[in-house]
């Protein structure tokens, strides 16, 4: 599995933006997709997920409602809309994909990040 993200760059306090994750491979290792980002020196928080299969999306506490994921199946591509940004917001956000999901979810392909700089 193959996954590709890209959407990142530099925008202004309380802008938004979008990014996006295409995935390649055996379909059924990446039946969940979902986004983490990643603070300079911590562990990588997660955002929320989406179940390939269903309209479930899964939500981490961090997002706020700031965020949104959205899925395009016939692009086999899932998406993070990011609204109100803040500086905190600035991060390595990263797309990952698994076979299945659970809590404390640990997937095991993952994208190559992709920096989002927030400015005040």
């Amino acid at each position: 599995v193959q996954l590709q993200a890209s959407g990142g760059g530099l925008v202004q306090a309380g802008g938004s933006l979008r990014l996006s994750c295409v995935a390649s491979g055996r379909a059924f290792s990446y039946s969940f997709m979902g986004w983490f980002r990643q603070f300079p020196g911590t562990e990588r928080q997660f955002l929320g997920a989406i179940d390939w299969s269903s309209p479930n999306i899964y939500y981490g506490d961090s997002v706020e409602g700031r965020f949104t994921i959205f899925k395009d199946n016939a692009k086999n591509s899932i998406y993070l809309d990011m609204n109100r940004l803040e500086p905190e917001d600035t991060a390595v956000y990263f797309c990952a994909a698994d076979y299945r999901f659970g809590s404390f979810w640990s997937p095991r392909f993952w994208g190559q990040g992709t920096l989002v700089t927030v400015s005040s």
